[in-house]
């Protein structure tokens, strides 16, 4: 569902699952002209001889015994980075970090790259640039990008066995900026970050996930800093974000008056002077688009439904297809290109609504975001921790209305954010990933830091009800249907819609089976998924054969039908980093069961009333004549779990479950 076009991509390193399939056939079917008996370089031929340090955890696939990164610039501002890199393999998982997958762009060409292996016996291999498979750097959704890769498949990276790399990257980049990260998914032994820049030239440095150290100076620009023996990131389930908790050191520079270097980065204020600039002119409205403007607007009585209508037609019409060619990577198209293209990508449409809400009088202003929640500081100020575009708009005084993505700004006043990119979130709704995060609100002024509100589980909600029958030999029937709005709909839309019309029924009955050992779906409809606005409904019938155990003359029925199952992912208590659920909600069960004639129900549980903190859920089971009723409400209400909760979270979860599990006895009194 997230397309994302922002920030220059960084290098991926020893990521297997970040190769294309085309590419790993190549690279796996064919024999590398692998060169034996070559000399290393004395770098690598160093780290090789450390030993492994007995801190090493057992279970650790390699160890990175040194990385290092040189940031060299020269006074018109082009940059050379080189960046090596050496690990030695301990365990058969850590293959993967024989390869490297390094971007590079037209504005930042790769100059060379290298790989070695020291093997634990034998001779040392070498591969180069001719050993290289280059591919496309862009995403699937990109018509055109500019950002290429190169992967090279070092040889021989097994148990034992050092693998090495080295390149290099020319060129002007874009921003006056670089970024260094050297906590890994593995232990480092020893880290190196050097910057040479021009005598004069000025310099920042920014810490996030580590204390900051000072670096030492060989001379005038000159400046070193070294880590040593880093722990690995542990890799946990429903963690946050790797940027929000790895360890990395960003570095700002810039010449005496280069104005635009100063803005590029050192303050959020600067960057949004530097970004509102970099976009000047570009939200200009042509005739087409006031005439658009006029025909969707014709008929709305109030400033919000214009507004509603113009940000529907955006977030729906307009296809996201992204074009980045050097700076388009950070400048949006003209409005009039895109609406005469009809397509954009994240920037592109925040840059086309914006537009179009000037043509009624609406201000609106880019939110440059970032996807996952926690990458971006306060403390840190870095233009390549985004990789989305979201806007601001500016509501008309006095608007009163259901909207749960609105912040009230000092300045500003009361401000709707919206994503006109995902084409499956309602109107005043916000993406989870985005809540309860930050971005950067760009006004002619500066920019400013905006946390998001986290939408509250009574907007996202989940009401789910059944009528079931059941007979005598334990058969269970009965239809159900579910009405969603907020969050649910819109996993609900994109999932549906996002499966081929013939294999939805594989997605209801995919559910089912969670809850149901034996059953058959006999008929299943959507309504309103085309609607991003209206709630998302979900009615199905079904007949789950022996759903009661039948024994004698007692049956066990368990009421909550569609229940029993963990309300949270499955988790340790003891853990090094908070647990991330997908986001607030409120579902509520209300299952009705007729019982057959004859029988009657015995002793019937209390309610149940569970705390755990970040969840919350309550149930009841009543008797109403030959009527069996399960009510229950769950409520999430927070994303981010701490460690300091989580065994009170799992306590709670463990609780609903065995509460959902409950099975009533039914005693036959007639035959």
């Amino acid at each position: 569902m997230r397309k994302i076009s922002f920030w220059n991509r960084p290098l991926r390193r020893g990521k297997s699952s970040g190769l294309p399939l085309a590419v790993a056939l190549v690279v796996a079917g064919c024999a590398l002209p692998v060169r034996a008996g070559v000399k290393v370089p004395e770098w690598l031929a160093q780290a090789a001889r450390q030993p492994t340090p007995a801190w090493i955890p057992k279970d650790a696939k390699a160890v990175a015994l040194y990385s290092e990164r040189q940031t060299r610039v020269n006074p018109d501002g082009a940059v050379e980075t080189l960046v090596r890199e050496a690990y030695r393999i301990l365990r058969p998982e850590g293959r993967d970090f024989g390869q490297v997958q390094v971007y590079f762009s037209n504005k930042r060409p790769l100059k060379s790259i290298e790989g070695w292996c020291i093997p634990s016996e034998g001779k040392p291999l070498h591969v180069g640039r001719k050993e290289a498979v280059e591919m496309s750097g862009g995403t699937d959704w990109e018509l055109y990008d500019d950002a290429r890769a190169e992967v090279l498949t070092i040889p021989a990276a097994d148990p034992g066995n050092v693998v090495g790399y080295e390149y290099v990257k020319k060129g002007a980049p874009l921003i006056s900026q670089d970024e260094w990260w050297f906590q890994e998914r593995v232990p480092v032994l020893d880290a190196r970050y050097s910057l040479s820049i021009p005598g004069g030239w000025n310099f920042a440095a920014y810490w996030a996930n580590h204390a900051p150290v000072e670096p030492a100076s060989d001379g005038p620009g000159e400046y070193v800093w070294e880590l040593h023996n880093i722990p690995a990131v542990a890799i946990e389930d429903h963690m946050p974000d790797w940027g929000s908790i790895a360890g990395r050191m960003a570095v700002k520079y810039d010449a005496p008056g280069n104005q635009a270097q100063v803005e590029q980065a050192g303050s959020w204020r600067a960057m949004g002077l530097w970004y509102d600039q970099l976009t000047a002119g570009s939200r200009d409205p042509t005739p087409a688009i006031r005439q658009q403007v006029a025909a969707l607007t014709v008929g709305e009585s109030t400033p919000l439904d214009q507004i509603r209508a113009i940000a529907t037609y955006v977030q729906q019409n307009i296809r996201y297809v992204a074009i980045e060619i050097g700076v388009g990577g950070y400048q949006p198209h003209p409005a009039g290109q895109v609406f005469t293209n009809q397509y954009g990508d994240c920037k592109d449409k925040a840059t086309l609504l914006s537009s179009m809400l000037a043509v009624i009088g609406v201000k609106s202003y880019y939110a440059v975001a970032q996807t996952d929640r926690g990458v971006v500081r306060s403390d840190f100020p870095l233009l390549t921790s985004f990789d989305h575009m979201i806007l601001a708009i500016q509501l008309p005084a006095g608007t009163k209305s259901g909207l749960f993505a609105t912040v009230n700004d000092p300045k500003l006043g009361k401000l709707l954010f919206f994503d006109p990119t995902d084409e499956y979130t309602p109107f005043g709704y916000l993406p989870s990933e985005l809540q309860d995060n930050r971005v950067l609100l760009v006004t002619p002024g500066g920019g400013e830091l905006v946390h998001l509100p986290l939408v509250p589980p009574t907007a996202n909600r989940l009401m789910r009800m059944g009528t079931f029958t059941l007979e005598p030999n334990g058969s269970l029937s009965g239809s159900v249907e579910e009405m969603r709005w907020g969050g649910p709909a819109a996993t609900g839309r994109a999932r549906y819609l996002e499966a081929d019309p013939a294999d939805r029924g594989k997605i209801i009955n995919g559910f089912l089976g969670e809850f149901l050992d034996s059953f058959n779906l006999l008929s299943a409809s959507l309504g309103n998924l085309n609607q991003a606005n209206s709630d998302l409904g979900i009615q199905y019938r079904f007949v789950a054969q022996d759903y009661a155990s039948v024994e004698g003359n007692l049956v066990l029925l368990r009421p909550a039908v569609l229940g029993g199952r963990p309300a949270v992912p499955a988790i340790k208590t003891k853990r090094k980093y908070p647990v991330e659920l997908p986001g607030t909600l409120l579902e509520t069960d209300d299952f009705r069961i007729t019982l057959p004639p004859g029988y009657t129900v015995g002793q019937l549980p209390p309610p149940a009333t569970v705390d755990g903190g970040a969840i919350s859920y309550r149930s009841a089971i009543t008797e109403q004549g030959n009527v069996l009723e399960y009510k229950s409400t769950y409520i999430v209400n927070q994303v981010v779990v701490p460690t300091s909760e989580l065994s009170r979270l799992r306590a709670a979860d463990e609780q609903i479950a065995a509460d959902q599990g409950i099975n009533i006895v039914l005693h036959q009194t007639t035959n």
